[in-house]
């Protein structure tokens, strides 16, 4: 969805992710953990040395915070087979990449890395090289066949497959598996923690989407949407808690329709038996069950789609304090002519019928988009009520994209992008600058009050400062004292820059008793 119209957002995003304190770049909150953390982009995982383990892998990640995870899980499934990670790419037995395609900038950054890869290859010439991720399914023929570049394609299905298919590397064979699978969700697969704080953690729910929307390649690329089997989840969080971490992030393309019959497809719901049926389990019950074992964690999930948030999800919400405040909804136009276009398969009127109910139920809620200006057929009064949009719902976030056209997309095949450039930028500017201004009022209102702060780590800033992230996602600084990383703190807020609260700690929260 991204362009080169992007570069100011991707920069207040790289800002905004490093969680800076500064008062002079944070002008707008762009800031959300689900999105792309561009910090993280492209950097090399390690997990601690398996004594016995003779091979080494270097591992390099791009994308959402999905592909991330991916990476544990590849990580680990190598680990148990002879690979210890490096973080040195010229003493690697195998590279790996775990590539992104929702932009064509990004497949450019891949494919540079791979050109770095095989200046490397030249000089160790049994390094092995593999392409994994949502790049792998789109464009395998070309890195295999066409360019030769890689020795090794794997979709986001076919990770268990990895020790076969380095035994047919080994071979001198090339080896692909980009089979979208119906039933693969990991589930048994324990991820290791790559670069992990010790504090929070990403737990992956469902995988594959349903959606259809016509710019989005997800459903090509990751297939159908299924879910994880609850207890699995489970067992992974009680692991998580058992190792000291404090936050969970459930984790999915959209956890919202989370659905749990016995296995198999969403879709394929209409075919369960009355049994599996009455024994099912949906997102909010799963959220609930969560935030019931696990009392002393604190949850957030990522991503929702309008459609599929219910209120069931909310009261649950409401109804625990160890669940943030905060809901990431994309809307992506606040025209119900676009949302047509784009199949997003609610109206304007719909949308904002569920953010009253938002409001109604957790009136201290901070809710963040995406936005995607000049989408085909756009008109200014297509523009303009997405404008109006925003200023009805009070974003505290966002992530505004100019639209750019996305291979293999329905948008690709059946519309003309013919929105000019120009005009694209224009618009897109004019919703970043509004998203600044509602952005800043949304984070002064919470000078003079009390706010819970998980303590993630030193500021970036000041080492004699925390920083953290209250419910509502915000970033906290507060001087350190005697608190410690992992504790949650009472922080009175005393000012703020655009993105940043700044105040001091006033004693433990409830959670910590």
């Amino acid at each position: 969805m991204l362009n080169l119209f992007c570069h100011l957002v991707r920069f207040y995003n790289l800002v905004l992710s490093l969680q800076s304190e500064s008062t002079e770049c944070l002008k707008g909150n762009l800031y959300m953990e689900k999105e792309i953390d561009e910090k993280k982009q492209g950097q090399s995982l390690v997990l601690d040395q398996k004594e016995g383990n003779t091979k080494k892998l270097f591992i390099e990640s791009y994308g959402c915070q999905m592909n991330f995870s991916d990476s544990e899980i590849v990580a680990s499934i190598l680990y148990e087979n002879g690979y210890n990670t490096t973080q040195n790419l010229e003493d690697a037995d195998l590279v790996l990449v775990n590539t992104c395609s929702i932009r064509d900038k990004a497949e450019q950054t891949i494919r540079k890395r791979l050109e770095k890869y095989n200046a490397v290859k030249k000089i160790n010439p049994t390094m092995k090289v593999g392409v994994l991720g949502c790049m792998a399914e789109r464009l395998k023929s070309q890195f295999l066949e066409e360019e030769k570049i890689v020795d090794m394609v794997v979709g986001p299905d076919a990770y268990k497959d990895l020790p076969n298919l380095l035994a047919e590397v080994e071979e001198g064979r090339d080896a692909i598996n980009v089979i979208l699978s119906k039933e693969e969700t990991y589930g048994d697969i324990s991820p290791v923690r790559l670069n992990s704080n010790g504090v929070n953690a990403f737990v992956s729910i469902t995988r594959g989407c349903d959606n259809m929307c016509t710019f989005c390649v997800v459903p090509f690329t990751r297939g159908r949407e299924r879910s994880r089997e609850p207890q699995s989840i489970i067992d992974e969080i009680q692991d998580l808690y058992d190792r000291g971490f404090k936050e969970v992030t459930l984790l999915g393309q959209n956890v919202d329709s989370y659905l749990w019959y016995g296995g198999g497809l969403k879709k394929d719901y209409d075919k369960a038996t009355e049994i599996q049926k009455a024994t099912a389990m949906d997102f909010a019950q799963l959220l609930d069950k969560c935030a019931k074992l696990f009392p002393k964690m604190r949850f957030r999930f990522s991503t929702s789609n309008p459609q599929d948030m219910h209120v069931e999800v909310i009261e649950t919400m409401a109804k625990h304090h160890n669940i943030c405040n905060y809901i990431h909804l994309p809307v992506q136009s606040g025209s119900t002519r676009i949302l047509k276009e784009m199949n997003r398969q609610h109206t304007r009127e719909e949308y904002m019928a569920l953010i009253d109910k938002i409001y109604e139920i957790i009136p201290d809620i901070s809710l963040s988009q995406d936005m995607i200006a000049g989408f085909p057929t756009e008109t200014e009064e297509d523009h303009q009520d997405t404008l109006s949009l925003m200023e009805y719902v009070k974003y505290d976030f966002g992530f505004m994209f100019a639209y750019s056209e996305r291979p293999g997309t329905l948008a690709a095949r059946k519309m003309e992008d013919d929105v000019p450039e120009e005009v694209k930028k224009r618009r897109l500017n004019e919703i970043i600058d509004l998203q600044q201004r509602i952005g800043l009022e949304r984070t002064q209102r919470f000078i003079g009050q009390e706010v819970e702060v998980l303590i993630e780590k030193e500021s970036k800033r000041s080492d004699a400062h925390w920083s953290g992230r209250n419910s509502q996602n915000t970033v906290v600084v507060f001087p350190k004292e005697n608190y410690k990383v992992g504790e949650f703190v009472m922080v009175k807020i005393t000012d703020c820059t655009a993105a940043t609260l700044i105040g001091e700690a006033v004693g433990y929260s409830e959670i910590m008793n």
